[in-house]
């Protein structure tokens, strides 16, 4: 398929499907839908890239299998833990309450604003799939190892935050077993490490480098708009100096040891 004919058919696809989905989270009164939808559209444009994608078939169900898997994963966990018979996200709560009686326009924007953002992410996968190499190349298997690392690590964060969440006890608490003594956001340092997958995979593919596109614009993403200001705001407001406490020990993204260990180790 010629890129301009990917890029179109893909942002069509996701268009409509935003589009449906604003109209259910107008009517069910949840806008958290649209993070349903962007995990679940970067799968429908997985399966678009296997049977339309260029390349090899191979390579092709190869990379567009790994991403299907990590966005079918992604928004199983997102519908379940965050929009079915939950309360709506706080990030939307406090979007829907200062755009008021317009708000349902500004999502609608939003919304579309999000398809865009998952075509653009489904970029480097479909210019990895280009590489000329027989496939498998040492690029294709080398991404592996990397894809297992990022959706294990996402998958096991997430599991260990819900546990806790579903603990009564744990009510305005913060979580500091598991991967999150490490990092107050693993499951953001794995979702970004999951876009490395298609660095590896197809650096060396015709205007590779692009594919660097993917964890750049997800890291600006999460440092600078949707992810931790937000995340971090709304557990400040919940937890208040027992999150602030939280951020002084440990590392906001990328895992290490809390700080007071660091400390206790030099005495």
């Amino acid at each position: 398929m010629h890129p301009i004919a990917w890029f179109v058919s893909a942002l069509v696809l996701m268009m409509g499907l935003m589009t449906l989905l604003w109209a259910v989270a107008r009517r069910i009164g949840n806008w958290g839908v649209v993070d349903v939808g962007w995990a679940g559209g970067l799968g429908a444009l997985a399966m678009l890239l296997i049977a339309f994608g260029p390349g090899e078939a191979g390579r092709r169900l190869l990379l567009g299998g790994m991403l299907a898997a990590w966005a079918i994963r992604l928004t199983g966990y997102i519908w379940l833990n965050r929009v079915w018979k939950r309360p709506e996200d706080g990030r939307y709560q406090r979007l829907r309450h200062h755009w008021g009686a317009r708000a349902p326009l500004h999502f609608l924007w939003f919304f579309q604003a999000q398809a865009v953002l998952a075509v653009l992410f489904s970029v480097p996968v479909w210019l990895a799939m280009r590489r000329p190499e027989a496939f498998p190349a040492w690029s294709d298997l080398a991404a592996i190892p990397v894809w297992l690392l990022a959706l294990t690590g996402e998958a096991v964060a997430d599991a260990q935050l819900a546990r806790f969440r579903a603990d009564p006890a744990s009510r305005g608490r913060t979580f500091r077993g598991g991967l999150w003594r490490l990092s107050r956001h693993p499951n953001y340092f794995f979702e970004w490490l999951h876009w490395w997958t298609y660095v590896v995979a197809g650096l060396t593919a015709p205007a590779g480098w692009l594919t660097l596109g993917g964890p750049v614009l997800m890291y600006v993403f999460l440092h600078r708009v949707t992810g931790i200001p937000h995340t971090e705001q709304q557990a400040l407001a919940s937890r208040g100096d027992d999150y602030r406490r939280y951020q002084r020990e440990t590392p906001a993204f990328f895992p290490w040891f809390p700080r007071k260990e660091r400390a206790r180790s030099g005495d």
